[in-house]
């Protein structure tokens, strides 16, 4: 391989990463407006995690877990 092919297959590489990297990024953000849409999840819940940070604040989200614990005490 010479010097041009090298550079050649790397512009390539380069071109088809970012073209990918894109389009990973744009799903990613379909998908976080299709659930925020649907009702899914509350971003704006998450966005004021960092408001909320103090050790007395209600968290964000109950884990699962504890949710089973306290219905099997029930």
């Amino acid at each position: 391989m010479d010097i041009e092919s090298i550079k050649e297959f790397q512009a390539y590489g380069y071109f088809f990463l970012t073209v990918f990297l894109a389009v990973v990024l744009y799903g990613y953000i379909y998908h976080l407006y299709k659930s925020e849409k649907t009702g899914r999840r509350d971003y704006e819940k998450y966005a004021n995690m960092a408001l909320n940070d103090e050790i007395d604040d209600e968290p964000v989200e109950k884990k699962e877990q504890e949710a089973g614990r306290k219905e099997k005490e029930l």
